[in-house]
């Protein structure tokens, strides 16, 4: 057993002792490549969604030099038809790129140079009768194993795009790396007589130069489209319920704080880590930090590219936004317009991407306070003003204040309204959602609840641990705010919140674009309480 060169099961089995889901599903899947033309997967995600886990699994499984049997037989992957044949059968080589970049301490060209030394130096010693002491090639060293009768090797590559993030400059070393990528995998007698199957993870795609893909054999899974991977990803709705009943944790919360990613194949995703947090610390709170930190995402979200804020903006606002992502060469700095920099947060798990509708949104409420930390100073300032008045804004509703409701709204709207340049009831829903940014601390903001003959523009459903009254927000464009008080009663739609009715607000409000003289966008609030 070696640091890279068959590692053994001792990772996996720390995992196993712990609170554990299984995903060994994806033991399955990589199974039914072995023996194909392209047995290659990338698949990229964030961080905290659990990437190391499988690749410490993969090779607990497919590792020759130990019996990980016992690890396995109470897990899904038993039940499949290439579990005994593939078990404990191969020659694992596996390395965790960022762990590498740290432990070396090495800069540029010599961090690759050192990391295929390190290799080459455990092939040599578990293999002395198939390797010179000559031999500086990676591939043609494992060529020359497998030549001689020994097992073939599944490569499992974590983080392996960590040389991209770290060194985001360093285009020589970058071209370097790929180029010993593309020794392995796009080398025919290599690929095909030398690795049973390969597995790399990372947080971006596989880089692009021009058009192509760099190592183009790779079947890629991606936060854009995990296909039949999805349920990999993090943890699905069944699982997280699961979770909740075993530990008796609030499974509306659960969801709010830390669902949001969707895909075609699974509706519902959750962030792992974050979960496991909340379980293990009985807390449901933002588990969002020391990752890419604050500072990254404000770096991201700052740079000057048409149409970038208003699209945060927009997404602040609870919305939706179409983006293409086409463009994005998988790097952090080749950015030609605001959908290269959108794409990017999809990739580092900042934003969900709606595959069928070409769409981009802030997944849930702990993405959503990361954001909130993010937008501060410079150009953000109007924002982060606008964010900070929410909770005097809530604490005038629940008074019924209705002149202090209107000037907080006329406030939003106008410094949102590059954003919101369009004057209909969408805009003024964004800029409800903004100006009452904060009360997703007390309710769970629903927007187009159904209810009564209708659909409530915005339902305010409390916590279960506030003592908020519950509150039912009809909105109007170029009416009245009496109008919007009229229409809650006249569609019952206060009755989807019967059971608050001894403690329930409705909140009519109107944004008439058309009112002479007045310096911002004028604004009428009525409070009625049931």
């Amino acid at each position: 057993m070696g640091k890279y060169l068959n590692p053994g099961y001792d990772a996996f089995e720390r995992i196993r002792r712990d609170v554990y889901i299984d995903k060994s599903g994806l033991i399955t899947y990589m199974n039914s490549l072995i023996g194909k033309p392209k047995p290659l997967v990338c698949f990229s995600r964030p961080r905290r969604f659990g990437k190391t886990f499988a690749a410490d699994m993969l090779c607990a499984y497919y590792d020759k030099s130990c019996d990980s049997r016992f690890l396995f037989e109470d897990l899904k992957v038993a039940d499949s038809d290439g579990f005994e044949k593939h078990l404990n059968q191969y020659n694992v080589l596996s390395f965790d790129v960022t762990g590498f970049i740290t432990e070396s301490g090495e800069r540029g060209a010599d961090i690759l140079a050192k990391l295929k030394k390190a290799l080459l130096k455990e092939l040599r010693e578990a293999f002395p009768d198939c390797v010179s002491s000559e031999e500086e090639s990676l591939a043609d060293t494992l060529y020359s194993i497998v030549s001689k009768g020994n097992a073939k090797f599944v490569i499992v590559i974590d983080e392996w795009d960590a040389l991209f993030r770290e060194f985001k400059d360093d285009t020589e070393l970058q071209k370097d790396y790929i180029l010993l990528l593309r020794s392995l995998f796009k080398n025919k007698d290599v690929t095909a007589k030398v690795i049973a199957a390969a597995y790399m993870t990372g947080i971006l795609p596989v880089k692009k130069y021009g058009t192509e893909s760099a190592v183009s054999d790779f079947k890629e899974f991606t936060m854009e489209s995990p296909a039949k991977l999805a349920e990999y990803v993090g943890f699905t709705e069944a699982e997280v319920k699961k979770l909740c009943e075993e530990y008796r944790m609030d499974f509306s919360e659960m969801r709010t704080w830390y669902d949001g990613y969707s895909f075609s194949k699974i509706r519902h995703v959750y962030s792992p880590n974050s979960v496991m947090n909340a379980i293990q610390n009985e807390e449901f709170r933002n588990y969002w930090t020391k990752t890419e930190s604050f500072e990254s995402l404000k770096k991201y979200i700052s740079k000057n590219l048409d149409g970038l804020r208003d699209a945060v903006i927009l997404m602040l606002g609870g919305q939706r936004v179409t983006i293409d992502t086409g463009t994005f060469q998988n790097d952090i700095t080749s950015f030609s317009n605001k959908d290269d920099v959108l794409t990017l947060l999809i990739h580092l798990g900042y934003l969900a991407y709606n595959q069928a509708e070409g769409e981009v949104y802030i997944p849930n409420r702990e993405v959503a306070e990361v954001f909130r930390s993010s937008v501060k100073g410079g150009k953000w300032a109007p924002v982060e003003y606008a964010i900070d008045q929410a909770e005097r804004l809530l604490d005038a509703t629940i008074r019924g204040d209705s002149e202090k409701i209107a000037e907080s709204l006329e406030l939003v709207h106008e410094e949102c309204s590059s954003a919101l340049t369009y004057n209909d009831e969408n805009s003024l829903a964004c800029a409800i959602y903004i100006a009452y940014y904060t009360a997703k601390n007390h309710y769970m903001m629903i927007r187009e609840l159904p209810a009564g003959k209708g659909f409530a523009d915005y339902a305010f459903i409390p916590r279960p641990d506030s003592d908020k009254p519950a509150m039912v927000i009809e909105l109007k464009y170029d009416k009245d705010a009496d109008t919007a008080i009229r229409q809650i009663h006249d569609n019952r739609y206060a009755g989807a919140l019967k059971g608050y009715s001894s403690s329930l607000l409705l909140v009519g409000i109107n944004y008439d674009k058309d009112a002479r003289g007045a310096k911002r966008k004028k604004h009428s609030c009525v409070v009625e309480r049931m």
